[in-house]
């Protein structure tokens, strides 16, 4: 079956009508979804449970030996997690924490190491940390015996993604040095199996290393001849001609897997540890130039024309006169330098190979060490070259050696005259990450139903992270959305449980989101949570594994099968209505709904659509806050050289300082973006410590490149994102804004009227509290009806309706007892409230026209025209002589929302 489901939701009854189906599909908490289930299956009572639902058939002979069932697992467990050494890396906050080692206090912004320990003054069995300088911690474990855990790998320290990449090269150093140093390491785990060899026999056998097609200057070549053509489809044609006919016009006779390889830099990676700075650094030293200036160079944004530049001009160091570098040469430098970790080392390979290479060799050096060819050509565009086929291939497989060996074998059968060649098949490979599919986002569930004129199937999606779950035998492997293995500890418990929820399945790739669960509340926890240290700050809380897809069973792939091959499972969804009802309650428990039109699993491919709150109504539920920006970014790219990131912020009333709140990205067009390089009072620091304003509270790893002159004097935007969030980066009481991007520039606001301190801590505590927006509609609490958050509007008239007006506060009158007691039949009478006899006349005048207008419509209200308000049963105007109509005020509107009936007039 393509889809097992997941513990909750995910239930299908074969057979039921779609009144039934509606109602056994809706949110179930954790605590009382057993009652809806057969008396024979009792709810569990564990402190740790995994429950899963799955719904299996033996056709196709995916279970041969287990008739279809639909059954409850439940899988419990009590014993005590495993007491292992913990270590975590942050920049000092304050600068009061003293170092164990050395007792010196470590100054605030210095990055440190925590050793977590039990906690001795604690009843409860807490947790403290012990604070280390880098060096000193490495010092102290260089000497521990043989049995104390060392810090061996960087995935040992919690937080090492919030690292600016100077501070990880140095403790990268540290850890390679305790590596060297230690005489025996742990293998591997048996959730962690070796990787699949990347290489093509194939190809290395069929290369003629002596031809000129192995020449590293046929590469560039090719590489800028793609770079020149914008047409995709142009870029594939010279590409393909090139591995069909080589510069010799008659076959290709160089490595195709290499070739292929080394056009693909930022798909087939591999982590050099070497950032622009760094980069720069050592090639300032091999060819005995200024390192200053070639840092002011860079900041035109493309370290590669940097290197170039620099390295033309040395007179100590000159590029070769002719290029006669091959690429197997150039690929066994690259993978050398991927093992090094040491400056010193680096730099002799940087200079190993230099000494080869013209300027333009080593500036494309440089651009495959930044996984960036600039070309303009991405992995389908390269690999349709190969086959049209090889860029499904690798996404399902993720191993471009495997897809050159085969696209070579068919070559080969079909030269051979064994038939026409055969086009390469798109498989699975297990213990190896598939390119999870994607979901569109949709504005609205009209838009999701236009997608899809002939049905679709729905579901709720959790707001977890993503996993993919492979299982072969007693080894497990768990991959996240990027393709990276998981953090064991979001995972580790799995492994006993997975076997005991899908009993038959001896080999399989489960599509999941994991995330936590309230065991008290039965609610999900925010995104985020799952951090070793907020998870440890959720004691009544347990991970839960939801599957919703399943691609790869017993050796079947079922990623070319129907997502519903049962018709009787597959749900035709005639009105929107009836889904927008079950989306209210989908939105409230901080989830999402995703839409599927009947079809296979394509990975990579965004052809699932999804429904989020941040997207809903032209993004009127989603979070907003009225923020200043207080520095900006040097972008990245063709946007290399100018301002293309922002920092916003906000005021602290109490402190009389300004505290950052998010960096911003996105939002802006291009020409908005050339505007605001002219238009920003900006004063260049180059992320300099010693010039950040007294003024503004803000942690090391975000230090701009640009510090605005006068907050007060900054323009004031409007930031959305998906929902609030804490992030310990941001000195606004650790409040951030997930997935930022700017909707307009609040030209009638200034820094008083922006958001404060005080007012972003209020939206965020009011975005957290029942639901995540506001069914009962109300009037805003705000004196800005027209803004996003706090503050006076500083206009004088209402916006144009084409601005989007603020968001209606979070202040929802349900609780979670009402969520619960919520039926289908309270759900459709909520948005069918003024159905019954009531037409209402609107007159354009009324303040807020528009959004009493919105709100009157949702609740399926009926608006009469100017010319036939004679006929309506309530007016907001003045009502006309023998008219029979109440007169009413937009207050009446609110309070019949708000208390879900036709109150009197008010």
């Amino acid at each position: 079956m393509h889809s097992l489901c997941s513990v909750l939701l995910q239930v299908f009854v074969l057979g039921q009508a779609e009144s039934q189906l509606f109602k056994v599909r809706q949110f179930f908490p954790v605590s009382s979804y057993c009652e809806h289930l057969p008396p024979a299956v009792h709810a569990p009572n564990s402190s740790k449970e995994i429950c899963t639902f799955s719904f299996a058939s033996h056709q196709h002979g995916l279970l041969q030996n287990y008739p279809p069932w639909l059954s409850l697992h439940q899988c419990f467990s009590n014993e005590p997690d495993m007491a292992e050494q913990r270590f975590l890396v942050e920049y000092a906050k304050r600068g009061t924490a003293g170092c164990k080692k050395c007792k010196d206090k470590i100054q605030k912004g210095i990055v440190r190491i925590g050793k977590i320990v039990p906690n001795p003054f604690s009843e409860s069995a807490g947790e403290m940390k012990e604070w280390y300088h880098v060096k000193c911690i490495f010092e102290k474990l260089e000497r521990a015996r043989a049995t104390t855990k060392k810090i061996e790998d960087i995935t040992d320290l919690e937080g090492w993604e919030e690292l600016q990449d100077e501070d990880k090269e140095v403790i990268n150093k540290h850890v390679s040095a305790t590596k060297a140093g230690t005489s025996s390491s742990s293998g591997p785990s048996s959730s962690s199996p070796a990787k699949a060899s990347q290489g093509s026999t194939l190809s290395a056998q069929l290369c003629d290393p002596q031809h000129k097609d192995c020449l590293f200057r046929e590469f560039r070549k090719l590489c800028a001849m793609v770079a020149e053509n914008n047409s995709y489809n142009v870029k594939t044609q010279i590409i393909e001609k090139f591995l069909r006919k080589g510069t010799g016009g008659d076959k290709f006779h160089g490595d195709l897997y290499l070739t292929v390889k080394l056009l693909l830099p930022g798909v087939v990676k591999s982590v050099y540890n070497l950032n622009d700075k760094q980069i720069v650094k050592l090639c300032s030293r091999i060819f005995k130039c200024n390192q200053d200036a070639m840092v002011r160079d860079l900041e035109q944004g493309d370290v590669s024309e940097t290197v170039r530049v620099f390295f033309e001009e040395s007179k100590s160091f000159p590029p070769a006169a002719k290029s006669l570098l091959t690429i197997q040469e150039v690929d066994a430098s690259l993978t050398r330098l991927a093992q090094l970790t040491k400056e010193d080392e680096q730099q002799t390979e940087l200079e190993d190979i230099a000494k080869k290479c013209t300027s333009n060799d080593l500036k494309c050096i440089i651009r495959l060490v930044k996984h960036d060819l600039k070309m303009n050509a991405g992995a389908k565009h390269v690999l349709d070259a190969v086959d049209p086929n090889a860029y499904d291939a690798f996404k399902a497989s993720r191993n471009l050696g495997d897809v050159i060996e085969r696209v070579l074998r068919n070559q080969q059968e079909a030269s051979n005259g064994s038939g026409p060649r055969k086009l390469l098949t798109i498989e699975a490979s297990l213990m190896t990450p598939v390119q999870p599919m994607l979901a569109e986002a949709c504005k609205s569930i009209e838009q999701a139903m236009k997608k899809c004129p002939n049905g679709m199937y729905s579901e709720i999606k959790y707001d977890g992270e993503r996993v993919q779950v492979h299982k072969n035998g007693d080894n497990f492997s768990y991959f996240s959305r990027s393709l990276k293995p998981v953090l064991p500890h979001k995972v580790a418990h799995f492994k006993e449980y997975i076997p005991q929820a899908f009993p038959g399945g001896q080999s399989m790739i489960l599509d999941a989101e994991v995330l936590l669960i309230d065991t008290k509340t039965s609610k999900p926890l925010p995104f985020g949570t799952l951090g070793v240290h907020k998870k440890a700050a959720f004691q009544d809380a347990n991970v839960c594994l939801f599957v919703f897809d399943c691609i790869y069973f017993n050796g079947v792939s079922l990623m070319e099968r129907m997502l519903q091959e049962n018709s009787n499972i597959y749900i035709n969804i005639c009105k929107s209505e009836r889904c927008e009802h079950k989306h209210v309650i989908v939105i409230m428990m901080m989830t999402e709904c995703i839409f599927a039109s009947q079809g296979t699993y394509e990975p990579g491919k965004r052809h699932w659509l999804k429904v989020k709150k941040d997207y809903l109504n032209e993004g009127a539920m989603a979070d907003t806050a009225d923020l200043v920006v207080l520095g900006a970014f040097y972008g990245k790219g063709s946007n290399g050289g100018i301002m293309s990131s922002f920092l916003m912020g906000c005021y602290d009333p109490d402190s009389k300082k300004w505290c950052t709140v998010t960096k911003c990205s996105g939002g802006y067009d291009d020409a908005t973006l050339a505007r605001l390089q002219k238009e920003l009072d900006v004063i260049k620091i180059s992320k300099d410590p010693s010039k950040i304003p007294s003024w503004l509270k803000i942690i090391k790893n975000y230090y701009p490149d640009f510090i605005i002159r006068d907050p007060e004097q900054a323009p004031v935007w409007e930031i959305t994102g998906a929902e609030f969030s804490k992030s310990e980066m941001h000195t606004a009481d650790g409040i951030s804004i997930r997935f930022p991007r700017m909707t307009r520039i609040r030209d009638d606001k200034d820094w008083k009227s922006a958001t404060n301190l005080h007012q972003l801590k209020d939206l965020y505590r009011i975005s957290k509290e029942n639901c995540d927006f506001k069914v009962t509609a109300g009037p805003s609490t705000s004196n800005d009806d027209k803004g996003s958050s706090g503050g006076d509007s500083g206009g004088n008239s209402p916006l144009p309706s084409s601005h989007r007006g603020a968001p209606p506060k979070k202040t929802s009158k349900y609780t979670n007892h009402d969520l619960k007691e919520l039926e289908h039949n309270d759900i459709c009478t909520i948005f069918t409230l003024f159905s019954y006899g009531v037409k209402l006349f609107l007159p354009v005048s009324v303040q807020d026209f528009d959004k009493l207008r919105r709100y009157f419509v949702a609740y399926d209200g009926d608006l009469v025209p100017d010319y036939d308000a004679a006929s309506a049963t309530h007016t907001l105007a003045e009502p006309e002589e023998n008219s029979q109509a109440q007169r009413v005020t937009p207050s009446w509107i609110w309070e019949c929302i708000r208390k879900r009936r036709v109150v009197p007039p008010c």
